[in-house]
This record gives C-alpha cells, sequence and structure tokens, in this order.
C-alpha cells in the first residue's frame, strides 16, 4: 500500500477574532455573522438559585417574614425582595438564563428592575426572543 500524498507535521489555522478590553477584563470579539458559544452568566444563575431557595423557605414555613430570613442570611431586606422577584420570571426567560442563550440584554442588574409580570411580555422587555 502506497500513500498518494504525504501527511503534514503542521497545520496553520486563521482564526479572525480580535482582543476587546470590557470592564477590565479581556473578551475575544469574533467577526459580524460568526456565532459566539453560550456562555452562562454565574452570578444571574446564582441569584436564580438563591431566589429559589428562599422561596421555599419562606414557603415550608421556615421563615415567616422576608425580614426574618433576610436576617438570617445577614442581606438587606430590600435587596432580597428584588432577588424574590426572580422566581416569577417566566419558564422559558428562566430556561434562556441557565442555558446560556439569553444574550448581553439579560444581566443580574437588569432582572432586578421591575419587569412585567405578564409571561408573555418578559422576553420583549428584555429584548431577547427566545
Amino acid at each position: 500500500m502506497t500513500r498518494c500524498a504525504p501527511i503534514p507535521e503542521t497545520v496553520t489555522l486563521h482564526v479572525p477574532f480580535r482582543i476587546v478590553k470590557r470592564g477590565g477584563r479581556r473578551e475575544m470579539q469574533m467577526p459580524e455573522g460568526a456565532t459566539q458559544p453560550r456562555r452562562t452568566d454565574n452570578t444571574l444563575v446564582k441569584a436564580l438559585a438563591r431566589a429559589f431557595r428562599w422561596k421555599h423557605m419562606l414557603e415550608s414555613g421556615e421563615f415567616a417574614t422576608v425580614a426574618e430570613l433576610a436576617e438570617r442570611e445577614a442581606i438587606a431586606p430590600s435587596y432580597m425582595t428584588r432577588v424574590l422577584r426572580l422566581t416569577l420570571l417566566a419558564p422559558d426567560v428562566i430556561e434562556a438564563i441557565l442555558d446560556g442563550q439569553p444574550g448581553s440584554e439579560v444581566t443580574l442588574a437588569r432582572v432586578l428592575e421591575p419587569f412585567p409580570m405578564h409571561w408573555a411580555e418578559q422576553p420583549v422587555h428584555f429584548s431577547w426572543t427566545g
């Protein structure tokens, strides 16, 4: 058996991208039209987990009030109520957040602001279409 073409020892791959500085950290910026890998916002995911854990603790009767739970968690009750509001997000919005799909518009700061309670309006509010 003979080989027709020799196998090269080195393969060169060119990937067009730019390094951009954002908020003190560097990010890779892909060219227009290139698909970017999904990145889960860990801060947002952690806040969702806390919100549902706190909701369970309140519903189970472990704590009678948000103020009591906030004192135990050593955080401000006003912050806790804003985070607890994340349990009112639409299931498809929550799923997209966990899958890393919502895009840069959906950040923790943005979801802690008041948002529509009607699930159908939430993707539009967050400039995200699932």
